[in-house]
């Protein structure tokens, strides 16, 4: 399996290679169809000339006075070509290469090739002339015409390895700075990838070291990252912690779990083999065993409790249908009716403010009236005997608000964040109220966090309230 550095590496060396080739394959091209036009438009040029002035030296029949080769020697060297003059016959009368004479003096031309030439008013073609030339040339041939007729053709020509020197020197330059540019590419691409795959590396050992219980392991920001990296890490990170959380949160349920049933498992245990081994005398039974029923039905609750929970956080919030709408103000003075021994126990002096008229909502009546009902319980469970239990109801302009307070010790400012937590308990509620399991509140706002809404709680001056809201039917 390759790696993003052999993968990103290969995949840019690819595309630049490819460029390069096929830049060098049209820019060697076009080089070439420039100078073959070039070359071929000069020699037409020159041969035309040529075609003239042997035209008008041919009129007289003085194509081999001095003058005329004279003209003919200069013009083969100004234009650097070679030319070839043949008569109406298609035999070679003169040679630039050797006006005196040469080896090509005497030689006969194709007839169709001299036909072809006079009849299309001239030819241009790349290859050997036969007979002539042994390399390859551009040549270009025109006929010498005259008042009287046609006296020959005039054929220019010059080889195409000065073409090709020229473009094998421009091959040799590209070639030359493609190899340059492709270390240099090479390097820049090769540092460029190590830089952009480093955080993924280290990413992918943290999420390593976080997979091996190293529940500390964050991916190190640096600000050379870019931004998507810097993305991916932030949400690497925002996800170790959460799953730290997570972690340690199950952790702590699991040991506040076997904290809370050792004690009434301990209980239930040791009364029920004190009865049976007849260690507890037979006149104590009942009252042991009543002791031992308290027990059991406290762990009921406990497991009544946590599959509430259970059920809640399996919901993505409170589906619409089970949801109603019913008058708040009737659903909390029921559940407030409910406490009246316990309040006339301990003397409380209830505070009731709500609405004369209806307050309606929309929500799930049972879960609101087990958070009321919650709520009422740890206010009256904390309110110190003769001090004053508050219920308050408040309309909003698109929410209402439910205030359950009660008098007693103020909650220290560092216990506030965690009053929500499970199986949190103040210190000195762990010794005072052995019903409790510190779930009350966890259930509370598990099911108005489900609602889609908010509950907050201050406790300041000998007066702690709990508010949550609920939306104004």
């Amino acid at each position: 399996m390759k790696t993003s550095y052999g993968r990103n590496f290969s995949t840019i060396a690819s595309i630049l290679l490819l460029s390069l080739v096929v830049l060098g394959a049209s820019f060697q091209i076009l080089v070439k169809e420039y100078l073959t036009n070039v070359t071929v438009t000069d020699l037409q040029k020159n041969a035309k000339v040529v075609a003239n002035l042997a035209a008008a030296y041919s009129v007289d029949g003085s194509l081999s006075s001095r003058e005329f080769l004279l003209n003919l020697d200069i013009a083969s060297q100004i234009s650097d070509a070679d030319a070839v003059i043949c008569d109406d016959s298609g035999r070679v009368v003169l040679c630039s290469d050797a006006l005196l004479g040469c080896e090509h003096q005497g030689l006969q031309l194709n007839r169709e090739y001299m036909q072809k030439v006079i009849q299309s008013g001239g030819e241009t073609t790349t290859g050997i002339v036969r007979g002539l030339y042994r390399d390859q040339r551009y040549v270009v041939s025109m006929p010498i015409s005259g008042k009287s007729g046609t006296h020959g053709i005039v054929i220019v020509s010059l080889p195409t390895a000065d073409t090709n020197a020229i473009l094998n020197m421009i091959s040799n330059i590209f070639l030359t700075a493609a190899v340059f540019v492709v270390l240099i590419s090479v390097i820049a691409v090769s540092i460029f990838t190590k830089r952009e795959t480093r955080p993924l590396q280290e990413m992918a050992k943290a999420a390593n070291a976080f997979g091996h219980g190293d529940l500390e392991a964050r991916v190190k920001m640096e600000e050379s990252y870019s931004e998507e990296i810097e993305e991916l890490a932030v949400a690497f990170n925002n996800m170790a912690s959460s799953l730290q959380k997570s972690e340690y949160q199950r952790q702590e349920f699991v040991a506040n779990v076997s904290h809370e049933l050792k004690t009434p498992m301990t209980t239930i245990s040791g009364y029920v083999d004190g009865i049976l081994d007849g260690t507890i005398p037979a006149d104590r039974h009942r009252h042991y065993l009543q002791i031992v029923s308290d027990e059991t039905k406290r762990l009921s609750r406990l497991v009544r409790s946590m599959l509430d929970i259970s059920q809640l956080q399996s919901q993505e919030g409170i589906p619409e249908e089970k949801k109603m709408h019913f008058d708040l103000s009737e659903c909390a003075g029921s559940v407030l009716i409910t406490f009246e021994k316990k309040i006339n126990d301990k003397h409380l002096d209830v505070n009731v403010e709500m609405p004369e008229h209806p307050v309606f909502t929309i929500a799930n009546r049972d879960y609101i009236t087990q958070v009321i009902y919650n709520l009422l319980d740890n206010a009256v469970k904390f309110c110190p005997e003769g001090k004053q239990l508050g219920l308050k109801i408040q309309e909003g302009s698109s929410k209402v608000y439910v205030s359950v307070s009660n008098e007693g010790d103020t909650i220290p400012p560092e216990e506030l964040p965690l009053v929500f937590d499970r199986f949190h308990k103040l210190d000195k509620s762990r010794s005072q109220n052995r019903d409790g399991w510190g779930l009350g509140l966890y259930i509370v706002k598990t099911i108005i966090c489900s609602h889609g809404e908010n509950i907050r709680v201050t406790s300041r001056d000998g007066k702690t309230e709990f508010t949550f809201t609920l939306p104004l039917g």
